[in-house]
């Protein structure tokens, strides 16, 4: 993975752990959140994110801190289809 690939990754992990903490304990937010959050222009550029959020979502998964829903449930990462939200992972 190149450098940028690595910061753009820790800026998108960092950006859904700091999202997450500004809701309640049970609230999960949408990848669209962050790739919104982290995109730097006026245009539908934050698009282009939403695949890398996904990933950062997953690490942030197997990392313990977070859980990929789909319907209110968790999910794997190779059972995922569509959308998607996350949330702090139970504990």
């Amino acid at each position: 993975m190149a450098e940028t690939d690595r910061q753009l990754a820790q800026q998108l992990e960092t950006a859904i752990t700091s999202l997450l903490e500004r809701r309640s304990d049970t609230a999960s937010i949408c990848p669209s959140d962050v790739a919104r959050e982290v995109y730097q222009g006026d245009d539908e550029g934050w698009r282009g994110l939403m695949e890398p959020v996904r990933q950062a979502a997953w690490h942030l998964v197997a990392a313990g801190k977070v859980e990929v829903t789909q319907g209110g449930r968790p999910v794997a990462q190779h059972e995922a289809r569509g959308p998607i939200r996350i949330r702090r992972a139970r504990r």
